[in-house]
């Protein structure tokens, strides 16, 4: 183990982190993603600090594939803008910045100070250990790079992943208040880890518990997708109940959580998502993840119903039980067409609207070709710029006198 010092106000050396070697930390380099590796050496190259940070490092340490690789960095959002070319400033009160690629999004987040701008509520920006220290949670609060293949730990968090356990970094009564979510998030990275929580994390979350009552529908939706996507969600709702969290986030299914029926249903449903998780099944939707979850709980008071009304009256039953979850309307009618094709119940014709996939942007029309300048036979400056954008790479050894250099990912081929 290696050891980084830095000065403080005084010019004296300190430590502020222990630094693992891969021997120690044991991450298998080749479950990284190669574009999220491309963005963290190109923001070094250009003379700034980038670590992958948060769960991708703890899904790494478990020898899991992450779902999301995010990075963090010393530039600010603007120079970052400035370097990619598929950059996009995201946010209002800390702005963050998104990766785009065809088949996924990486985000890029500024190291900040924990300390409030004086003209708003935006977070000022500061060094890697003012970060560290404004992470949730022990086992997210690691910094890989991958470059070197080491791993930075400025809360001596490696002595909780090795005891198994979760700690909250910043203070209890701070943390839940300053975000609810956070208790959240706390149950379920003990699930999906099999880390116990701390007992001042538990009796935290029972004293305020009731702040999740503030939290926006938005968010407590984002969370429930994540919970339904992450094959544990049983256990994961179970948990919720047990912390009487579960009654703000689903209040109408929370009632009912506890029925067999709707036990069977969520394992069902988690055994589905882990063999697609290990390709070894098909996909599972967002609207087969409603269904899982209210499935056991439709029921029809009269069996005189029309095809049109069977349907009115799943969609409605469907929204009261996930409310206040809003998910488009397409998934819930996939869901309700879904649960009533199982039950051998005739749908309406067309009762599932269309909806364009999410990966997929809408079609623009291309621009009107410019023109040549009169009498000139010149073409514009603007038709120049355009060719250049659109000019394909060199042949090999043209102009160059070697041969182009192999591409490893999509966003190499732009640097190219």
């Amino acid at each position: 183990m290696l050891i980084r010092y830095k000065q403080d106000e005084n010019g004296k050396t300190v430590p502020v982190a222990n630094i693992y070697t891969q021997k120690e930390h044991k991450i298998n380099y080749a479950l990284l993603d190669r574009d999220a590796v491309w963005a963290i050496k190109k923001l070094q190259q250009s003379g700034a600090e980038a670590y992958l940070v948060g769960g991708a490092v703890r899904d790494l340490m478990l020898n899991q594939i992450p779902k999301d690789f995010d990075i963090a960095t010393s530039a600010s959002p603007r120079q970052i803008q400035r370097l990619f070319w598929n950059a996009r400033i995201i946010g209002k009160r800390f702005k963050l910045v998104h990766l785009v690629f065809k088949d996924k999004i990486h985000e890029v987040s500024t190291f900040r100070s924990g300390e409030e701008a004086m003209e708003g509520n935006n977070n000022v920006f500061g060094s890697i250990d003012q970060d560290a220290k404004r992470r949730d949670f022990s086992v997210n609060s690691f910094y890989y790079d991958p470059t070197t293949n080491q791993l930075l730990d400025f809360n001596n968090a490696m002595e909780d992943f090795k005891k198994k356990r979760i700690s909250s970094i910043i203070p209890l009564d701070e943390s839940f208040k300053e975000d609810p979510v956070r208790m959240i998030r706390a149950i379920k990275y003990s699930v999906t880890t099999g880390f116990a929580l701390r007992l001042n994390i538990r009796m935290a979350i029972r004293k305020h518990c009731n702040e999740l009552s503030r939290t926006s529908s938005s968010r407590l939706t984002e969370e429930v997708n994540k919970i339904l996507a992450s094959g544990h969600s049983r256990e994961i709702f179970n948990e919720l109940q047990k912390y009487k969290l579960l009654v703000f986030m689903l209040p109408c299914f929370s009632i009912y959580s506890k029925f067999p029926q709707v036990q069977s249903s969520l394992k069902n449903l988690d055994e589905r998502v882990m063999l697609a998780k290990a390709n070894k099944g098909s996909q599972v939707m967002l609207a087969d993840m409603i269904k899982a979850l209210v499935d056991p709980l439709i029921v029809f008071a009269d069996d005189q119903l029309t095809i049109d009304e069977r349907f009115k009256e799943t969609f409605r039953q469907i929204k009261v039980l996930i409310s206040p979850m809003t998910p488009s309307n397409y998934e819930v009618e996939l869901a309700s067409e879904r649960l009533l094709t199982e039950r051998g119940f005739r749908t309406p014709r067309n009762c599932v609207r269309n909806q364009r996939p999410a990966n997929k942007p809408p079609q623009r029309r291309g621009p009107s070709r410019p023109k040549r300048s009169e009498g000139s036979g010149e073409v514009s400056a603007v038709t120049k710029k355009r060719r250049s954008r659109t000019r394909g790479p060199k042949r090999t050894g043209e102009g160059t006198g070697g041969q182009q250099p192999a591409v490893t990912t999509s966003a190499e081929a732009h640097d190219l």
